[in-house]
């Protein structure tokens, strides 16, 4: 069946553009609640009943189906244009913070510390796995700390692909010949994960491992807030934001971006400081937005890279909210192909 099926979900449809007149009744209920579950019959598009150059899909959160299936299609999302005009690479982006750690749970100034998940956190990286898994993820970029690297694998133990995410030991060249996959088949069935320190948390130098009601009892409410929510002033011995941004961007420009330009879908799982910096880079945000940025353990938020520009596609601001993710057409078209392949 030519149609694009998602089940067990709350969301809405937007077909906009469809000037067709046998389209009228679509066009006229161009954003639609689902309550339990929906089609689109991508043979709409097929019949010329609604031109996809004139029109554009907006799907708004996912099926919860947990069937198993072996990745039977490319690495990459179709990027082909399938007309006369000029091909067009179109890349996702996934920007992951780690799910709660033991010292977030203990309300500790964490920073490099490297402290594992609580089953809180295990619990919410499950469930951004769960809200992603219909996003092709080509590479996976995490830092060096356990909890965004239980994050990401946790996460991906969730994707419908069943691919198998990888951890690339480039330490010495011992470490890259030990952890060498010789089978060509297992190597397009996994995802190479790449470990870099450059998107580690923010450095708290004294802070770290103080109580953060207990410091700011110290040192005073201001102080401790001028530390934590400053730009440009770190705390002692410890990293400003503008510090962390410095390093987590250029390692972003040099190294994911390239990905991103190459028609790879990328994952990055980190931390609120290192993703806050990436997120002024991508938005354009002046440093007095981004040090009220917010961003809430183990929620993912969705880029789309095209044209040089990264557009932001919809995401939750909090764990207790519906995914809202809104499809491009490559996107759309990958998950169908999974939904076929279950069928």
């Amino acid at each position: 069946m030519a149609a694009a099926v998602f089940s067990k979900s709350v969301g809405t449809v937007n077909l906009r553009g469809c000037d067709n007149s046998s389209a009228s009744s679509i066009h006229k209920s161009s954003s639609r609640s689902i309550s339990k579950s929906f089609a689109i019959d991508v043979r709409l598009f097929q019949k010329g009943i609604c031109s996809s150059s004139q029109s554009k899909l907006h799907v708004v959160h996912a099926s919860t189906s947990h069937a198993p299936v072996m990745d039977q299609i490319s690495c990459s999302s179709d990027n082909t244009i399938h007309s006369n005009e000029k091909p067009s690479i179109e890349s996702a982006l996934i920007l992951i913070r780690h799910g709660e750690s033991l010292w977030n749970e203990k309300n500790l100034f964490t920073g490099c510390v490297d402290v594992p998940l609580t089953k809180k956190g295990i619990d919410e990286a499950i469930e951004a796995g769960l809200r992603i898994r219909n996003i092709p993820v080509d590479v996976i970029y995490t830092s060096t700390l356990i909890r965004a690297q239980m994050t990401a694998m946790l996460a991906m133990t969730q994707h419908r692909n069943k691919k198998v995410p990888i951890i690339k030991h480039n330490e010495s060249e011992q470490a890259r010949t030990w952890s060498e996959i010789y089978s060509e088949e297992t190597k397009k069935q996994s995802i190479p994960v790449t470990q870099a320190w450059q998107l580690n948390e923010r450095m708290y130098g004294e802070l770290q491992g103080l109580n953060k009601q207990e410091t700011a009892e110290r040192y005073g409410k201001e102080l401790v807030h001028e530390w934590r929510r400053s730009y440009d002033i770190p705390p002692p011995n410890g990293e400003s934001l503008e510090m962390c941004s410095k390093r987590a961007v250029a390692y972003f420009r040099e190294h994911i971006e390239p990905q991103l330009q190459s028609g790879k879908h990328v994952m990055v799982a980190a931390h609120g400081n290192s993703l806050r910096s990436i997120i002024m880079y991508l938005d354009k945000l002046t440093s007095q937005e981004v040090i009220n940025l917010e961003l809430s353990t183990g929620v993912p938020l969705l880029y789309i890279y095209k044209d040089g520009n990264f557009m932001k596609r919809g995401s939750p601001v909090g764990p207790t909210e519906a995914s809202v993710y809104a499809y491009t057409e490559s996107l759309a078209r990958y998950r169908q192909k999974l939904d076929e392949i279950l069928q």
